[in-house]
């Protein structure tokens, strides 16, 4: 962001949103947008104010106050004035200076933006997976477009940009929706319940289509080279370049910046950069994590509706058996054998049931057998006495397969370096435990302040992250895996 006029000035265009009289600036900015959206630009003073006393609400409005509403929007440059001279006949009426009015281009946005404000209700938000395959779609035809011509790679590119800018504004207000006070406190209701399958399925199939296509469009913008961007980008601006423009020209570097920018956005959004992680791997945890909770909340609802018939059909059951009762002395047998005894000893069992059937009863079930310990103060145990095993044997067997372990481990990692370096990114295909070994290596050198770490026979190396920015693909028997490229250089010889 700089600090200029463009950012730091007033916008004069906004002025009649929020005036004293922003009623009749409004409805007179709408009239001319909706002319605008009819393709009649131009409005005569006498066209407005008839347009505007159709509505009861300026059954009292004048044409002087028109007259002075015009100036107003004029002087704030929300409408072009031009003097109208084709039907003058007399000194008179020039002087009379009759006008035609028509919308600057602020206004006209200024105007949708309103409209869209007004209708956020209606429009709402959405996650459409489309727009992630025809944006691979697209961006895997990147080297094809430097040699194409400049049209078709303006029009190629701006569709792209088009779909980034729907894809990341619908997926952040879709989200800030599914985030708000307003969808916590739906979600605990039990009309959620009616449109949770829906809404989980709408999310799953989002999430698919993000695990699909998110990481092919990181791999095919990352293998995209610098000549190859610049080329493409080249043409881009060319093309920009030729376009006419009333409203005044662009220089080169303003159109270059413009578009570097845009591939920079949608390269940071799919890969990431400096270690970070990207823009579609936050929105796939934001996604998974609005799932987990809606299934939370739906579990609760519906545990809560169970538990509340359940016991609802108990009670009932409950008052009808006392109500039965012939007297006040069998309703106290019935008492203690639905409540039980007001202060009853219970046994209770840890033991795993067999079955956890209902027909079943404990007296069908294997007893379960508790042991009586010596409550008398200062009591011991009795215990019985056994041989001391001689285990010498089977530690010296186990410190020999140990010792035969680490020898094969370490001469398969002394088989990796290549001037004393282990580099990741030109490892061969290596079995789980090199793999284990080495990333406990990297755990512990990361830890470090100075990246420095020291092997289990005594080694001692460093991390060299000079290359860190760059990613490599490791190999491995079990399947492989992308980190960044890093090597382990070992600062001593190697002790025996």
């Amino acid at each position: 962001m700089i600090a200029d006029a463009k950012t730091t000035g007033k916008i004069s265009e906004m002025r009649y949103l929020n005036a004293d009289n922003a009623d009749r600036y409004r409805c007179i900015m709408r009239i001319f947008y909706e002319q605008y959206g009819k393709l009649k630009y131009w409005l005569y003073q006498e066209d407005v104010y008839r347009l505007m006393v159709q509505d009861p609400y300026f059954q009292g409005y004048q044409l002087e106050q028109c007259q002075q509403d015009l100036t107003m929007l004029t002087e704030w440059k929300n409408l072009a004035a031009v003097q109208d001279t084709r039907n003058v006949r007399t000194v008179e009426e020039f002087r009379s200076r009759k006008f035609r009015y028509m919308m600057t281009e602020y206004s006209v946005e200024i105007e949708r933006l309103v409209e869209r404000l007004a209708n956020l209700h209606i429009e709402g938000s959405s996650l459409e997976p489309s727009l992630l395959e025809r944006i691979r779609i697209a961006l895997e035809k990147f080297p094809e477009m430097a040699n194409e011509e400049p049209e078709r790679v303006y029009s190629w590119w701006n569709n792209i940009n088009n779909d980034f800018v729907r894809l990341n504004r619908n997926y952040q207000d879709y989200i800030r929706d599914l985030s708000s006070v307003k969808a916590e406190e739906m979600m605990k209701t039990e009309a959620f319940l009616i449109f949770k399958d829906r809404l989980i399925e709408y999310l799953r199939s989002f999430v698919k289509s993000l695990q699909k296509n998110a990481g092919i469009i990181g791999e095919v913008l990352a293998e995209i080279d610098e000549d190859t961007r610049d080329q493409v980008m080249g043409l881009v601006v060319r093309y920009e370049l030729s376009i006419p423009r009333v409203d005044g020209e662009v220089t080169e570097s303003e159109l270059r910046e413009k578009n570097y920018g845009r591939f920079e956005s949608i390269f940071d959004w799919f890969v990431g950069r400096h270690g970070d992680d990207s823009e579609a791997g936050h929105l796939f945890d934001a996604t998974n994590e609005i799932i987990r909770r809606i299934t939370r909340y739906a579990a609760r609802i519906s545990e809560k509706n169970s538990l509340g018939v359940g016991r609802r059909e108990e009670y009932r059951k409950v008052a009808e058996l006392f109500l039965a009762c012939g007297d006040l002395e069998e309703a106290h047998r019935m008492s203690a054998m639905v409540f039980g005894m007001e202060r009853p000893w219970h046994l209770r069992s840890e033991k795993v049931r067999e079955t956890d059937s209902m027909n079943t009863s404990v007296y069908d079930e294997a007893p379960d057998v508790f042991v009586l310990k010596s409550r008398v103060r200062g009591g011991r145990e009795k215990e019985n006495r056994t041989a001391i095993s001689d285990t010498a044997r089977e530690r010296e067997r186990v410190k020999r397969d140990t010792m035969r372990r680490l020898r094969r481990e370490r001469k398969k990692l002394t088989a990796l370096e290549e001037n004393r370096c282990i580099d990741f990114a030109h490892l061969p295909v290596i079995e789980a435990g090199v793999r284990g070994i080495l990333l406990r290596w990297l755990s512990d050198a990361m830890e470090s302040p100075d990246h420095s770490a020291r092997t289990e026979d005594g080694r001692n190396f460093h991390l060299d992250l000079a290359d860190r920015a760059e990613k490599c693909v490791v190999h491995c028997e079990d399947g492989n895996f992308t980190m960044p490229h890093l090597r382990i250089c070992f600062d001593d010889a190697e002790e025996g």
